[in-house]
């Protein structure tokens, strides 16, 4: 990728509630003061990046399939922010003269867990409208 590129490093194994989640994000992103500690701040956040001087940006979750242990809906709200983030940053037609930065969201987990976390996203993105 031509410019400069932004990359943060989570670890879903100390996302162990939405708290920590939100902690992650604002500590890997360098999320703005004005940061709402909640999932439609988040969504918002991830759908700007407006505050760092990149012009792509690369989200790595390690052991996303470890984040929010117990809590099945939180972890699809997780998921779910992400997946539309993306979706909003994959736009194939861009106004004219504007020119978009790229997110990439990598998801990675233990090999054992590729299944079930990829049947989960599968889902997720098949109930998932276009922004």
């Amino acid at each position: 990728m031509a410019g400069r590129t932004y990359v943060a490093r989570l670890d879903g194994r100390e996302m162990r509630d939405t708290d920590a989640v939100f902690q992650q994000f604002y500590d890997g992103l360098r999320l703005p003061d004005y940061f709402g500690w909640n999932w439609n701040a988040l969504s918002d956040c991830l759908r700007d990046l407006e505050w760092l001087s990149a012009d792509h940006y690369v989200l790595i979750i390690e052991a996303a399939d470890e984040a929010l242990p117990g809590d099945a809906s939180g972890q699809r709200l997780l998921f779910q922010t992400l997946l539309r983030a993306g979706q909003r940053w994959s736009c194939v037609q861009k106004p004219q003269g504007i020119e978009l930065g790229r997110l990439v969201v990598v998801m990675s987990c233990d090999a054992a867990s590729v299944p079930s976390l990829k049947k989960h996203l599968r889902s997720l993105l098949n109930e998932t409208p276009l922004p």
